[in-house]
């Protein structure tokens, strides 16, 4: 696929920050990305329209400038080894790039190198990257540093973009100091362990794939799962979430070839704290307002069925609530965890599964329409990604493994039966 840049500019706030907001502190959830090489890639694809490509890249850099007023950690620099942002107003990076294919092509079964393509390149705190398709398709492909956004804060940026785009005003405030809330701590343990540890969880020996669990599927499979509870908790029906992670979770169990000695297994999950926490002002805050949580099987509990698997899920992330937050960062307990997560990944029998489920990517509308489809080029080992299919009911999950555990949970009688392979976007 051939891709060609035709332009590159930086794009600034309309208007400079205000002094007293020049330096923004991160927090601990924030500096933890600081010094891991991670970007957060979203890919959104729109249809071919009437309006000239040249009116609509106009539209977006004029509202990307008054966007960035309100978003200008987006527009700083991460101080190198410094716990701010200093709001400097450099701006942002913004490439136009021609397609010499039809969108189609990528559409119809989208893999991940060729997804990359269409990537900027994120030496900044956002990159925006957008593609003119040979059709008269266009994909907005947008990247930000996760020490500066997560993903929730990072679709909360594209809607506001989208909403100026439209002559909306942004009416609330999107920029905070959660430092008070997450107290910055010494992360000289997490990064030793983090050292040991990331030839695994940024190992380059890994296959990426795609799987489609379209909603009638999961409807099923979260009836089977409910079936299944015991007593006295059978009228449990798993979320969308918690009954694929269930099924994944199994397979990975059983596609993994036993190398060491172990005495339980994990699954790590990324937890959205704005609407677990009594503080409204996080709802639209775009920094990093998550942590993990970490549910532990123990080997012999690895028979269990999947209904316990699920509940195993349920139950670890239903603790996370506003005193269970606040209790964790009081005393520094949750780098604790952290700490012991690098370590497992290290020995290679944690899995991690991030739902981006519900985030209102779908809803991004320009002035020409909503996305027809969005993905994501993240890759970490033993990793899964939830994306919403476009109608809402279904869940594609971006899976990363060994290539010989790929092989093995393409084989497992759960995934055949509920997940479809190489599914084209085209079809959805």
């Amino acid at each position: 696929m051939e891709v060609q840049i035709i332009s590159r500019e930086t794009i600034k706030p309309s208007s400079p920050t205000p002094p007293h907001l020049r330096t923004h502190k991160l927090s601990l959830l924030d500096h933890i990305y600081v010094s891991v090489p991670i970007n957060i890639p979203v890919l959104l694809f729109y249809s071919a329209t009437d309006v000239n490509p040249s009116k609509r890249c106009l539209q977006l850099k004029q509202s990307l400038s008054k966007t960035l007023t309100h978003f200008y950690t987006f527009a700083g620099r991460i101080l190198d080894e410094s716990d701010t942002i200093d709001c400097n107003d450099e701006g942002v990076s913004f490439v136009e790039a021609r397609v010499g294919i039809d969108m189609s092509v990528v559409l119809k079964e989208p893999e991940f190198g060729l997804m990359q393509q269409l990537l900027p390149c994120c030496e900044e705190s956002l990159a925006i990257q957008v593609n003119y398709f040979a059709c008269g398709g266009m994909a907005i492909c947008v990247c930000v540093r996760h020490a500066v956004a997560d993903t929730c804060g990072l679709a909360t940026f594209l809607q506001s973009w989208a909403g100026v785009a439209c002559g909306n005003d942004i009416e609330y405030k999107v920029t905070f100091d959660c430092s008070s809330l997450f107290p910055p701590r010494d992360l000289s343990g997490l990064w030793k362990s983090l050292e040991e540890t990331q030839g695994v969880i940024f190992s380059q020996d890994v296959v990426t794939k795609r799987f489609l669990f379209d909603g009638s599927k999961i409807a099923s499979l979260r009836d089977e799962i409910g079936k299944c509870s015991p007593s006295p908790i059978s009228l449990y029906r798993p979320t969308r979430f918690e009954a694929v992670s269930a099924l994944l979770w199994n397979a990975m169990l059983a596609s993994n070839i036993p190398e060491i000695d172990r005495s339980s297994v994990y699954v790590v999950s990324p937890v959205n704290l704005r609407k677990r926490m009594n503080l409204p002002l996080l709802q639209k805050c775009v920094g990093n307002v998550n942590q993990f949580t970490m549910t532990e099987l123990l080997i012999e509990e690895e028979k269990k069925n999947l209904s316990y698997l699920a509940m195993k899920i349920h139950d670890s992330i239903a603790k996370v609530d506003d005193e269970c937050v606040k209790m964790l960062h009081a005393d520094g307990e949750y780098l604790k965890i952290l700490e012991i997560a690098m370590k497992q990944f290290g020995k290679q029998w944690m899995f991690s599964f991030s739902s981006w489920c519900r985030f209102p990517f779908y809803e991004t509308d320009f002035g020409w329409g909503k996305p027809i489809w969005f993905g994501t080029t993240l890759r970490l080992n033993k990793t899964a990604f939830f994306l919403d299919s476009p109608d809402g009911e279904g869940i594609q999950v971006w899976l990363t493994l060994p290539p010989e555990e790929m092989v093995k949970l393409e084989q497992d009688p759960g995934m055949l039966a509920f997940a479809t392979f190489k599914p084209s976007t085209l079809e959805l």
